[in-house]
């Protein structure tokens, strides 16, 4: 049978909340308008009733459904989200997002993917109509495009940054993409300008400040204090409400301050509305611009449909007063997903102080100015590692394997990262649902496990151990994670 009956609720509410990230999970078949659209698509919700869900465009069709003209499902290169149909061709596609190709070439991206350079491409063009060169052309139009329409960058800056060798070919290409030179592009702002895009206050030859708008209610101070209650000593600051911490990107290092927007490019006063995040980011090179800004949105869950999820939890007696209590609660993401599971690591079974203090010390040994890559620990981490020999050997472990390859963090879904993890020697259910909660904003991970989550489950009559707490919380799919973190916050 090609339509998804089972979890049809929890699907239609994905739908309804326009959410990306189910993109490629199944296909929302409206049988009134006879077409088949991504979960993601703008266009109004239909009826329940008119809907059928399925696995694959191919069945869509199959039952006599004709793609969307305006969400486009059927993996046309170019949209975010599209459908990634195979482990290879969503890291290909990372990849490119991050920019090998334009620094590598197609055979620096073939051999990062253990593939020749003909296969890869087959590989591309089966899977996305595209190869690697007209994806990667796509990715730096699109950058240039925002970096136009949403900042007060020069041409010539634009064109760096998007990843373009010439301001020539950045104009070429956006002539031929989009049938407007740069300067039209630019003209056009006002008119097309979104909440998503980039507002650039004030900017130099290394540091930028971009402010980046979220869908309110907005709980960001809620992850400045996440942010705050884990950074490493000596390594991440959070003063007056401002996060601090450096980076390592593709092209340098860099370092982002961070604060809860109040329309300002100061620090806001307590009594100011939270409409999103003000973030400085300077930068060793401008080409990390891209990369840079996409953490600032992930660490701040930027892009989740609060009132969306909101209004489905809150329809749970059992969470609606967690819910009014903590309106537009976030997921804190992460900017480094080798780091975040080293640090997941290092903390399980101490304290978090304990946990921030002994990753302080990991910083300062082997670190040399941003957190130590998985290759530096694997060699050097064992000499500046501290607690009981068994962590520390799954930590070098899991660096081994981060390092040569074996052990990949680029998963399509949840479920399949989880998978890999539990299967690494010291990594438990609990760490690889919290990894794959952070690194890929999952939204619906509930840690039924957790010692914090269960006391808050039980002081709330909602369950008493693990089982009863999964079963109790299976209504709340598929906006789990936004449960839990309710729960956190209820015994914070």
């Amino acid at each position: 049978m090609p339509a998804i009956e089972s979890g049809f609720e929890e699907r239609y509410r994905a739908l309804a909340s326009r959410d990306a990230r189910f993109d490629g999970r199944f296909i929302a078949g409206v049988h009134s308008t006879g077409i088949y659209c991504r979960p993601s698509c703008p266009a109004v919700t239909p009826k329940p009733g008119n809907v059928q869900f399925y696995r694959t465009a191919a069945a869509a069709q199959d039952a006599g459904l004709r793609a969307c003209k305006r969400c486009q499902p059927d993996a046309v290169p170019g949209f975010a989200g599209w459908d990634l149909r195979s482990e290879t061709t969503a890291s290909a596609v990372r990849l490119i997002d991050a920019g090998v190709v334009d620094r590598e070439g197609v055979s620096g991206l073939a051999a990062h993917l253990g593939y020749s350079t003909r296969q890869l491409s087959r590989l591309l063009v089966d899977e996305l109509g595209a190869g690697p060169l007209a994806l990667a052309r796509a990715r730096r139009a699109q950058t240039a495009r925002a970096l136009l329409l949403g900042t007060t960058l020069s041409v010539a800056d634009v064109a760096f940054a998007a990843g373009f060798g010439s301001v020539r070919q950045c104009n070429d290409t956006l002539l031929e993409v989009y049938a407007m030179s740069p300067t039209q592009l630019r003209a056009s702002r006002a008119a097309e300008r979104s909440g998503r895009a980039l507002a650039v206050a004030g900017s130099s030859a290394t540091t930028i400040t971009v402010q980046l708008r979220a869908t309110p209610p907005f709980d960001g101070a809620g992850v400045v204090r996440y942010l705050a209650d884990h950074a490493i000593t000596g390594f991440e600051r959070v003063e007056n409400g401002v996060f601090e911490r450096p980076l390592r990107l593709a092209h340098g290092a860099g370092r982002m301050r961070v604060w809860v927007a109040n329309n300002s490019d100061s620090p806001p006063s307590a009594s100011s509305t939270a409409t999103g995040v003000t973030a400085q980011l300077a930068l060793d090179d401008l080409a990390d611009l891209e990369l840079a800004v996409a953490g600032v949105r992930t660490m701040f869950d930027l892009d989740a449909d609060a009132p969306a999820i909101d209004t489905a939890l809150a329809k749970d007696p059992r969470l609606t007063e967690l819910v009014r209590a903590y309106p537009g609660i976030r997921i804190p993401g992460s900017i480094d997903p080798a780091e975040t599971l080293i640090r997941t690591m290092v903390g399980q079974q101490v304290s978090i102080a304990g946990a921030n203090t002994l990753l302080g010390r990991l910083v300062a040994a082997i670190g040399d100015g941003a957190f130590p890559t998985s290759a530096v620990i694997a060699e050097h981490g064992r000499s500046a590692l501290t607690g009981p020999v068994k962590r520390i050997d799954a930590i070098i472990g899991t660096a081994s394997a981060l390092t040569n390859g074996s052990l990949s963090l680029d998963a399509e879904t949840p479920e399949e990262l989880v998978a890999r993890l539990v299967a690494m020697p010291g990594i438990g259910p609990w760490t690889a649902g919290y990894v794959a909660m952070r690194t890929m904003r999952a939204p619906d991970v509930l840690l039924n496990t957790d010692l914090v989550m269960l006391h808050a489950a039980r002081a709330l009559g909602i369950a008493t151990d693990a089982r009863t707490l999964a079963a109790a919380g299976a209504p709340w799919a598929p906006w789990r994670t936004y449960a839990g973190l309710r729960l956190w916050r209820s015994r914070a």
